[in-house]
């Protein structure tokens, strides 16, 4: 009998979702139903690509830049590495108390998370282009910029998107502290489980795990329709 309660307790969490039900602590109101968890959703994808566009306005053209002169390598591990052990609850709270609550708190501190993966992977993605490629290119009388954008970056490509994509997991992940800074995403039914109670909780793990997959599926198909077919063959 044990063993159909984790199976039980899905199927509430997939009727929470789709049904209204009356939470006890609320006095009665409803909670949960479609149109609510779409609305978090949406909420959860635009901070999501809020944050990945700040990210990647930082991190993307310094890695590339970086990746292209082939400088800076230690400081940006050093970068790296310290943007991976920041708390996000940490920069949250500094940046409330700095500017207060809403997307101008959560958008930067999800933007920190991102950015170590993307600038890492751009450097890397770079630097792993055959140089007689770049000198090829700079032979034939191509500017510095025109070698980035026309040759580098487009051989870079599956390393740059990898970078990206586990940029946009973290920080969709990450994004359900977002209630804290006084933005609703799904993180709501997650941290606000006395409301919502454990199928709320459940629902909202199960939502935000579909968007993380939905989200890397449409980046796996951007990756391979910016992918050459020449690195396409040579993959495979």
């Amino acid at each position: 009998m044990t063993d159909l309660l984790p199976l039980a307790s899905f199927g509430g969490a997939i009727e929470f979702i789709f049904s209204e039900q009356t939470s006890n602590v609320t006095g009665g109101k409803k909670v949960g139903g479609f149109e609510q968890a779409v609305e978090l959703t949406l909420k959860q994808l635009e901070v999501t690509v809020l944050a990945l566009a700040l990210a990647l306005v930082i991190a993307l053209p310094l890695g590339l830049y970086l990746g292209h002169k082939g400088k800076g390598e230690f400081i940006l591990v050093g970068l790296a590495n310290g943007g991976r052990a920041i708390p996000e609850l940490a920069v949250i709270a500094l940046v409330a108390a700095l500017i207060g609550v809403g997307l101008v708190t959560v958008t930067p501190a999800l933007a920190i998370l991102g950015i170590p993966p993307i600038l890492t992977n751009a450097f890397v993605g770079v630097r792993q282009v055959d140089r007689a490629t770049v000198d090829a290119a700079r032979g034939m009388g191509m500017s510095e910029m025109e070698i980035i954008r026309k040759v580098e970056l487009p051989l870079a490509v599956p390393t740059v998107m990898g970078g990206i994509r586990g940029a946009t997991i973290a920080i969709v992940a990450t994004a359900t502290i977002a209630p804290l800074a006084g933005v609703v995403t799904l993180g709501d039914y997650i941290i606000n489980a006395s409301i919502y109670g454990d199928n709320g909780r459940l629902a909202g793990a199960i939502l935000v795990a579909l968007l993380a997959l939905t989200l890397e599926g449409l980046l796996a198909l951007l990756q391979r329709r910016l992918t050459s077919d020449g690195l396409k063959v040579k993959t495979a």
